[in-house]
């Protein structure tokens, strides 16, 4: 190549590297500001709903803007309505129980700890892509393991449950419904797993996991890569851990609907045991002392319309990770949750003391 070739190429190479390292700075800054964004405020606070949001990394300005859901609630409802970004469901539940925001999206088990303890109540719950208001908590296995071939062969003298002892388990998190509260709820109740330390305290719960299970099972932290549904069950088929504590749908979920690098083929590489039990989907928290009954009504009709159109359908797909909502009320959505939890040790102590 020519001088002047040299030169032009060491040109345009230079240029690139400073425009990404530029875009670099970009993302950085915007994920470093992601719980600061300045959503839009109500003008009017007497006609103002407040949304408690829990505002991740991944939500940038141009990207699953939290807004479009205010939007498009504002719309609906004929009030103005504010994102109130949070950093998890704790603040969630904080939030509208001081009645800093109005309603909040929370999992199975954080809304049964925000009704038992604070009494907070439900306008609304997410429905699965088959109408469900409720997903299966169930293990997923390698095909290749012998938990897989126990429950497969069905034999009654080999107990796919039982082989678990002593396997690397992959969680979504600490006291997750799917992940934590029902499948030890179900291991302890049923005889396989033994409660290590106090019976009334909650940090026994990861001794008798790691007791059970491994000491390198996996209960990881919030936005760490195994963490949610999508990490436990990459940590078992990349082979970190033997078995994911899920649900049901999350193979459709992050193996088909969408394609990523670590999945295994369904049917062939991995093996979905029989269900632990049910756990209510995501709700719709509110705080029935705060709110009165018109408004209520006014907002159930909104969060239930969410779905009558291709935009509507994109926000609860891109902000809710669902496809409709319901109209419910904690009793009815969260009633028999109670009782699949019951034997995890501590959990009425560490209720009462919320």
């Amino acid at each position: 190549m020519t001088e002047a070739g040299n030169a032009f190429t060491t040109f345009i190479t230079t240029q690139w590297k400073a425009i990404a390292v530029s875009l670099l700075i970009i993302a950085s800054t915007y994920v470093t500001l992601g719980l600061h964004l300045d959503y839009e405020k109500c003008e009017d606070r007497d006609n103002c709903l407040v949304i408690a949001y829990e505002v991740k990394d991944t939500y940038l300005i141009w990207d699953k803007n939290p807004q479009d859901l205010a939007d498009r609630m504002s719309e609906a409802t004929g009030m103005d309505v504010e994102i109130y970004s949070v950093g998890n469901e704790a603040a969630t539940i904080e939030a509208i129980d001081k009645g800093t925001a109005d309603i909040g999206f929370v999992d199975g088990a954080a809304a049964w700890l925000a009704w038992e303890v604070y009494g907070l109540d439900l306008l609304a719950a997410e429905t699965k892509s088959d109408g469900r208001t409720y997903y299966n908590a169930a293990a997923w296995v390698r095909a290749d393991s012998d938990m897989a071939a126990a429950y497969l062969d069905d034999d009654p003298d080999t107990d796919p449950f039982a082989l678990m002892e002593g396997k690397t388990s992959c969680h979504t998190g600490w006291l997750k419904s799917a992940g934590m509260l029902i499948p030890m709820g179900y291991l302890i109740a049923n005889g396989y797993a033994e409660v290590q330390g106090n019976e009334s305290e909650i940090d026994s719960l990861r001794a008798t996991v790691h007791h059970f299970f491994s000491e390198d099972s996996s209960i990881p932290e919030g936005g760490t890569p195994y963490s949610s549904y999508k990490g436990a069950l990459r940590c078992m088929m990349d082979g970190t851990g033997d078995v994911a504590l899920v649900k049901d749908t999350v193979y459709e979920s992050y193996c088909v609907k969408q394609s990523n690098s670590w999945c295994l083929e369904n049917n062939t590489e991995v093996v979905m045991l029989s269900p632990w039990g049910q756990a209510p989907s995501h709700p719709v928290l509110y705080n029935p002392d705060t709110m009165d009954i018109e408004t209520r009504a006014i907002v159930r009709e909104a969060l239930d319309a969410l779905d009558d159109d291709a935009e509507g359908v994109e926000i609860l797909e891109d902000l809710l990770n669902t496809e409709g909502m319901v109209i419910t009320n904690a009793s009815a959505h969260l009633g028999t949750y109670g009782a699949a939890v019951a034997d995890v040790p501590g959990i009425q102590a560490f209720i009462e003391s919320r």
